[in-house]
């Protein structure tokens, strides 16, 4: 199962209380400000979740799959997931997260 914008803006309306809209534009806020932040080159560490970072990827050779003629690949910027040391081990097991103990 895939987490979708529409779930996160469900869990944030039932949780916290906002209304459908107001939980819409919080979730739609969150995400503006990670993407402008990314945008400019910024990293985005979010503290026991991760770091979003943008790393530039060198020119390199390739091919033309349908030709075979060999080809040069521009550079390009790629964001990046680093996950943080807690969500690995929530990941692999060996820590259980608090939502889990006392839902």
């Amino acid at each position: 199962m895939t987490l979708t914008k529409a779930d996160l803006i469900e869990e944030v309306y039932q949780k916290i209380g906002f209304s459908k809209k107001e939980a819409s534009h919080f979730v739609e806020l969150v995400f503006d400000l990670i993407m402008q932040e990314i945008l400019t080159g910024k990293s985005v560490k979010i503290s026991g979740f991760g770091t979003f970072v943008v790393r530039k990827k060198k020119p390199r050779r390739g091919r033309n799959p349908q030709t075979g003629e060999p080809i040069v690949l521009p550079g390009r910027y790629v964001v990046t997931f680093r996950p943080s040391q807690q969500l690995r081990d929530i990941v692999n097991g060996q820590e259980v997260p608090e939502f889990l103990i006392n839902p």
